[in-house]
């Protein structure tokens, strides 16, 4: 990473007080060189004293407003404290930040808009329902755009600056496949480094199967239906 790019990672923490600490902790040991905000999005439970007691740079939320919006407000941040990127990077331990400097790195060497860690680059995918679903999520992306993208449900991701400026102004936005599928359309170079993640360390996901299947299902109905109008 060059000494003047400034990239920030953005981690949204919804209720994560049993990962949060080993989360900063390991970023903070691992990666130094990286800003980091938290944004705590109404958490109920002990996620905000938690990161208080870190010293941790955090923007809290009133309540629970969900990952777009909490997207939207660090990618705003960023661009109002001048960052050249961003990296969305989950509180749970699932990603790992010794991946984070080859995202920079990839974003600077190729001049990519958007930079995927990606776990299926050079790895198969298994064959689980959620796997199927995102193989369907790749061939349609394929398909609208002319572009294969491995890991179109990784929410390991680097954004540059112009691409925060365009969630900056546009509320219609979120860090979904959709909108990865969108800029494709519209121009943007979106780029893929191969990462491997860990199981979340700690609490409970919001994607219980039943949960997962409906947003395979939601995320290819809104690329089938809406993407051909955008």
């Amino acid at each position: 990473m060059s000494n003047h790019t400034k990239a920030l990672i953005a981690i949204p923490a919804y209720n994560e007080e049993e990962c949060i600490k080993n989360t900063v902790t390991e970023l903070r040991a691992i990666a130094p060189e990286f800003d980091f905000v938290i944004i705590n999005d109404g958490s109920r439970d002990r996620t905000g004293e938690i990161c208080g007691s870190l010293n941790c740079n955090v923007i809290t939320m009133p309540i629970n407003c969900g990952l777009t919006v909490g997207f939207q407000t660090a990618a705003r941040y960023a661009v109002d404290q001048g960052y050249d990127y961003m990296i969305q990077f989950d509180a749970d331990g699932q990603h790992r930040p010794e991946y984070l400097a080859a995202l920079v790195e990839k974003a600077e060497s190729t001049g990519s808009d958007i930079v995927i860690g990606s776990r299926f680059l050079t790895v198969r995918k298994d064959k689980s329902m959620r796997m199927i679903g995102s193989r369907m999520i790749t061939v349609l992306i394929k398909i609208l755009t002319g572009r294969r993208i491995s890991d179109p449900t990784s929410g390991f991701r680097l954004f540059s600056r112009s691409v925060l400026e365009r969630y900056y102004f546009d509320n219609t936005l979120n860090p979904e496949p959709e909108s990865i599928a969108l800029f494709l359309k519209q121009g943007y170079s979106v780029s893929e480094v191969q990462v491997s993640m860990r199981e979340r360390q700690g609490g409970e996901s919001y994607l219980n199967p039943v949960k997962s299947m409906q947003y395979m299902l939601r995320v290819f109905a809104t690329l089938l239906i809406v993407q051909w109008f955008r």
